[in-house]
């Protein structure tokens, strides 16, 4: 992909951290038993640091903004379904 100054192998990676990141946080919440709104706030928390790095830390020919958009969609979407977890915990089937 030279166009975007990234190798194809550099962009998979790139595409599959977030979701390392996400099956961790709920390997660990399965683990610890942590309530569902807390697991699902911890993987908005790394959705929007992945979405925050992709955007703005990566120099300019290597950042994704729009991937970095996606995942702080995603991150608003967790919290919202955090907190409908939270207020009612039977509803949630997360």
């Amino acid at each position: 992909m030279s166009h975007t100054g990234v190798e194809v192998i550099d962009f998979l990676l790139y595409t599959i951290y977030p979701v390392i990141g996400i099956f961790i946080v709920e390997g660990v919440s399965r683990l610890t038993r942590a309530p569902k709104w807390l697991k699902l706030w911890t993987q908005a928390a790394v959705s929007a640091g992945f979405g925050a790095y992709y955007w703005f830390v990566l120099p300019y020919p290597q950042n994704f903004p729009m991937t970095g958009l996606v995942l702080f969609a995603l991150a608003l979407a967790l919290l919202y379904q955090g907190r409908r977890a939270r207020i009612s915990p039977e509803k949630s089937p997360y």
